[in-house]
């Protein structure tokens, strides 16, 4: 279940018509899965290109303004997410419209403004991040994060009862080991509602996650719930990635905000 703001608990099939969240690409990246309320559909690939024509104006502006901080930051300035998995973040956030979002691992704060961009954007919602250290403070713009945002440093394995039990989206890039992916499989997972609208970093550098890793773990225990999931990975799916960045294109998106295009996140809805 997501809780829509000022609407009430509603489903994803609620919120969209036929459904929302794209799931697992196919073969020839002609279609993805779908699946509103656990009902497995067909649904087209078009669908996230419809979110970038929609949103293609608040987005530009965006990403403009996230180019010129890392010209300005520079190396002090360490961006974590490729252009796809960052504008996908912003997209789906834009069309939920989630009250509560968790953020667990922030490093430098790429990711934490992405977040908080699409939530000024929406005109609500809160982020509640946590990382062991604190350079996201020092990044992020007051503007951008006064009276939506909550920074607790520490781990997210300790403060887990400071994490809102009605989170609405998830995101996680933090430690991409094993162990931590285990931690959250048990703990958090089970402590959000389900059908929480998650994502993960880092899953997909290759065709397949790398052994005894976080992704490794991670894409056993959703082939053993039969939960599917997207990706924008060059290496995974890289029709994904080209339909993508044509469409990209065609909205007036195509400049670059950062080179890096390996783009391994995954999203997907707990079950």
């Amino acid at each position: 279940m997501l809780r829509i703001p000022n609407i009430g608990l509603k489903t994803i099939k609620d919120k969209m018509p036929d459904g929302l969240f794209l799931a697992n690409f196919n073969a020839v990246g002609a279609c993805a899965e779908i699946f509103p309320g656990g009902n497995m559909k067909k649904f087209p690939i078009e669908y996230i290109g419809e979110l970038y024509e929609k949103y293609a104006d608040s987005l530009g502006k965006v990403r403009d303004t996230q180019r010129d901080l890392l010209r300005e930051r520079g190396s002090s300035m360490k961006a974590q997410l490729d252009d796809l998995e960052a504008e996908i973040t912003y997209l789906m956030l834009r069309e939920l419209r989630p009250e509560k979002v968790v953020e667990i691992g922030t490093f430098y704060g790429w990711s934490t403004m992405w977040i908080l961009s699409a939530l000024r954007d929406n005109g609500t919602g809160h982020l509640y991040s946590f990382d062991i250290v604190d350079n996201v403070v020092h990044n992020v713009p007051d503007e951008l994060s006064r009276g939506r945002w909550t920074f607790t440093r520490g781990d997210a394995r300790t403060n887990l009862p400071k994490i809102p039990s009605d989170v609405d989206y998830l995101f996680i890039d933090a430690d991409h080991g094993a162990r931590f992916a285990r931690w959250y499989i048990e703990n958090l997972f089970p402590a959000v509602p389900p059908k929480t609208f998650t994502s993960v970093h880092d899953v997909y550098h290759g065709r397949r996650p790398k052994p005894f890793s976080e992704g490794s773990v991670l894409v056993k225990w959703l082939a053993e719930q039969n939960v599917d999931f997207f990706t924008p990975s060059t290496a995974k799916a890289p029709q994904v990635e080209a339909r993508l960045s044509a469409v990209k294109k065609r909205v007036g998106l195509g400049a670059p905000v950062r080179t890096s295009r390996h783009n391994p996140m995954i999203f997907f809805n707990l079950p």
